[in-house]
């Protein structure tokens, strides 16, 4: 019986810059929750009965935001101080955990019925390694897999051709074996990955691999913060009460009578939304979040103490934390070509991610594709297209 889970929530997220700039990929919002608190639900309704979390960068923003417990179920943490890959990360949950466990990455969001058959499949095996595979997303992004008679056949980590039909989904269960077989894995460029120790272990012996169906997306880039909110409603997973028919909102929340929402939408804790304004469909408010009058706000995600001033619009919007745009401020949404690091992704969906304590005076206008880093001011009326440093003033 698995019922202790080990999650890996250490990671950065560079790709997912200028939102990570100030926290781990973990704790940015899947719709108006982090990701790593719908990871936790789907663990704790699986029966999990204790929670090892492996931090590193950031950390304090995991720690300080879960505590000691997470819906009555124990939490223990663990650092793992340079990342130096998931196998290196595992290692430090090791003094923690005694007998079987679920291992399970904390920045892509999971359900438990994910959960729940990896479990089943590893105490059918009696105790062989089992980790859970998925037929669609693209496995030259994740890692293909490939099965023969319910056993892993070959994990390739990084698949050049699109040939291949399953991906490596990252939820396994192991007995504590598993630490001994890191061990014994030589390091590749300094760093230890858990799939270089599993392709040795397919070497010695088997490894189970359940197909299963449940819901898993991925954050890897900016734009994917949009789709995994849109999952989340469109499965009402949102915790807040339901008012009407796929609307959730928060019984602390404000929403004026000649406000629409429209859904699906989710809005949170203390949130307010003024006269005349729109949100939704597929809009998730954060905590104190404020849309002013006449404010439109469209397949967005708007996160922590979010400001949107009378007469804006947002459509495929991201925002980070105490973020303020002004009046009259639009995001005309995508496609868009948008760089990330050294390389351009093309007609993606997205408006503009707008990082934390970003300031935009009145009438500022955002090109489709736009990355704004944390403390930006842009003054009145600029318009903003590509990507703007941390901390800049843009000035018309």
């Amino acid at each position: 019986m698995v019922d202790t889970a080990v999650v890996l929530a250490a990671g950065e997220g560079t790709r997912l810059r200028p939102l990570t700039r100030n926290r781990p990929k973990p704790m940015l919002p899947a719709a108006n929750r982090p990701i790593l608190e719908h990871v936790l639900d789907a663990l704790v309704e699986a029966g999990t009965d204790h929670v090892v979390i492996v931090v590193g960068y950031k950390h304090d923003r995991v720690q300080n935001h879960f505590g000691p417990t997470y819906r009555d179920v124990p939490i223990t943490y663990a650092r793992q101080n340079k990342q130096l890959g998931t196998g290196h990360a595992l290692l430090q949950a090791r003094e923690h955990v005694e007998g079987p466990m679920l291992v399970v990455n904390g920045d892509c969001l999971i359900d438990s019925a994910l959960v729940q058959d990896v479990c089943a499949a590893f105490d059918r095996g009696g105790g062989e390694p089992t980790l859970a595979v998925l037929e669609g997303p693209d496995a030259r992004q994740y890692g293909a897999v490939t099965l023969r008679d319910g056993f892993v056949q070959e994990i390739i980590e990084k698949p050049q051709v699109d040939e291949y039909r399953l991906i490596n989904a990252g939820i396994y269960a192991f007995d504590d074996d598993i630490f001994e077989a890191i061990d014994a894995t030589p390091r590749e460029d300094g760093e230890l990955a858990l799939t270089d120790t599993l392709a040795r272990e397919l070497e010695r012996g088997r490894i189970r691999g359940v197909e299963t169906d449940g819901l898993w997306v991925d954050a890897s880039y900016p734009w994917d913060l949009l789709v995994v909110a849109a999952k989340i409603l469109d499965h009402g997973l949102a915790d807040e009460p339901e008012r009407d028919e796929r609307v959730w909102v928060d019984e602390t929340a404000i929403i004026h009578d000649d406000a629409t929402l429209q859904p699906p939408v989710v809005v949170g804790p203390d949130c307010e939304v003024g006269p005349g304004a729109v949100v939704g469909p597929h809009s998730a408010l954060g905590r104190n979040v404020t849309v002013g009058a006449n404010a439109t706000v469209v397949n967005s995600v708007l996160d922590v103490d979010t400001r949107v001033e009378v007469g804006s619009t947002l459509l495929e919007t991201v925002t980070g934390q105490n973020v303020r745009l002004g009046p009259c401020s639009v995001v005309s949404g995508g496609p868009a070509d948008v760089r990330v690091g050294n390389e351009v992704f093309e007609d993606e969906e997205l408006g503009a991610v707008i990082a934390d304590r970003v300031r935009a005076e009145g009438n500022v206008g955002f090109a489709p594709g736009s990355l704004v880093g944390p403390n930006a001011h842009l003054d009145t009326g600029v318009t903003v297209d590509g990507q703007v440093r941390e901390s800049a003033e843009v000035r018309r």
